[in-house]
């Protein structure tokens, strides 16, 4: 569907630096909230600034994919770009919390169609055989990202303004826009386009209810409040009513037929799971090492650099891989090592030090690297150009949602073993686990009280750990069941 005038290598590097630009925007923000919150004001605000650009990915990432196999792939990725730089050039002029988080809001609009666009349009550029080493080069854009994000965010914070954390993506959004729009040729049907509104609205509004409790429930609002129990609801209802809708569309949003796929069911499933496993490990680890281990920060971010190795490395290698032996067993070895990475995360204790904890990681990148590449490339060599926009979307969008769960879940987990275990200390009031976190305020906890937080968080998070190593298993499991394939030549 590709016209010969495009060219690849061009095209190819705009679209990694497009994707460079997006994915590092999750991570360079983590070090530079604390400046921003001196500045803004609105801490209880705090963990919406991340939110926000969460929920706006996850709601429309399906829809743009439907876009794109209707309207074509460029049009959707300059549309992606441009509300994308627009958001990031708004939250450098930001002044108030609530402005931040609005302008953030807009930045995940546009980011929600550059992921999928710049990994369907690869799968657009290439045969089987090349998409296969392509999509490895391009997951390693991720590796370099999240261990990039957070020294970059660091020095500019340090050295400059944390306005140019947003406004650094300027530059690499134009040269990207400009490398798709002149280089980047597809061709697309001219018949008239059916666009699903009502079940793209009815989508828009569960998805939203969903990641807004995942959000705020546990935290903010009880599992059981009117609020909680409320927005559940209208998912339940609103989900129904898309299914509905998407069984009786003649051009629907999301194919439902795309779920008959075994391979697509398969591979959906086992990257929801992983998606719980890499933000429970990003979120849970660094505090595990500082509050329990007590290593540094620095200590710290090493035990999830090396999972930010691993996964590139692995990426590369899969993309080989898948040619020599198939899809099936690239994708099983990847089951493997996420199934031994959170068992030996399962047997963590504190004697076993930052080191242990940071092989583990690069076990768990070594089964996500194996897994997404094989996955992605699996995906688009099962469907059509019509399909594949749509199929790589879905499958980003299963990563979206498997994290936001996980965070709840795991979360939800952490805090409730912790209340249990202080209460069966016989104190009913949870001491301040942020002050065990910082070096200085350490120093300052009686002895007896740090004891008691530091077995309170060991207790904690080996249960969280426990439920890592449950939802490897079960990614093993459901990977079993990846059919058997051959590696056709579309």
């Amino acid at each position: 569907m590709i016209h010969k005038q495009t060219k690849r290598p061009i095209v190819l590097i705009a679209l990694v630096l497009s994707m460079f630009m997006a994915a590092i925007e999750g991570t360079i923000i983590a070090t530079a909230m604390p400046d921003i919150v001196s500045d803004l004001g609105g801490f209880t605000l705090y963990s919406w600034v991340f939110s926000s650009f969460l929920l706006m990915q996850a709601v429309t990432i399906m829809v743009y994919g439907k876009l794109a196999d209707l309207f074509g792939r460029k049009p959707v990725f300059i549309i992606g770009v441009v509300i994308f730089l627009t958001g990031s050039l708004l939250c450098g002029f930001a002044e108030t919390m609530t402005a931040l988080i609005v302008f953030r809001l807009i930045q995940g609009l546009g980011a929600g169609a550059i992921h999928p666009m710049v990994t369907t349009m690869v799968g657009d550029m290439y045969n089987v055989e090349e998409r296969a080493k392509v999509q490895g080069y391009l997951a390693s854009v991720w590796g370099i990202s999240s261990v990039a994000g957070p020294l970059l965010g660091g020095m500019i914070v340090q050295y400059i303004d944390w306005a140019w954390i947003f406004w650094l993506n300027i530059p690499l959004g134009l040269i990207g826009l400009a490398g798709v729009i002149l280089f980047f040729h597809e061709k697309v049907d001219k018949e008239q386009k059916t666009i699903d509104y009502l079940g793209t609205s009815f989508f828009f509004i569960a998805i939203s209810s969903l990641i807004i409790v995942f959000v705020q429930a546990g935290t903010n609002w009880s599992w059981l409040s009117l609020e909680t129990i409320g927005l559940i609801a209208l998912f339940i209802i609103c989900i129904s009513l898309f299914i509905w809708q998407e069984k009786r569309c003649v051009a629907p949003m999301m194919p439902i037929y795309l779920w008959k796929n075994k391979l697509m069911v398969v591979a959906n499933i086992a990257t929801l799971l992983s998606g719980m496993i890499i933000l429970g490990l990003t979120t849970f680890l660094p505090t595990y090492v500082q509050g329990v281990m007590g290593e540094t920060a620095v200590a710290a971010g090493f035990t999830l650099s090396t999972l930010s190795i691993g996964w590139p490395i692995s990426s590369t290698i899969a993309g080989h891989l898948v040619l020599r032996i198939g899809f099936r067993r690239t994708a099983f070895l990847g089951g493997i090592a996420l199934f031994i990475g959170t068992f030996l995360f399962f047997l963590l204790d504190a004697e076993k030090g930052a080191i242990y904890a940071g092989f583990s990681s690069f076990i768990v990148g070594i089964g996500m690297g194996l897994t997404s590449t094989t996955f992605i490339v699996a995906i688009q060599n099962s469907v059509s150009w019509q399909e594949r926009g749509s199929a790589t979307s879905l499958n980003m969008f299963m990563r979206i949602i498997g994290s936001a769960i996980g965070t709840a879940l795991l979360g939800g987990i952490l805090n409730l073993r912790l209340q249990q275990y202080y209460q069966q200390a016989g104190n009913n009031d949870m001491p301040d686990t942020d002050a065990i976190l910082n070096d200085g305020l350490r120093e300052k906890i009686p002895s007896e009280t740090l004891i008691l937080m530091q077995d309170g968080l060991t207790y904690a998070i080996h249960t969280v750990f426990f439920g890592l190593f449950l939802i490897g298993t079960l990614t093993f499991i459901v990977l079993c069941f990846f059919p058997k394939d051959t590696v056709t030549h579309k």
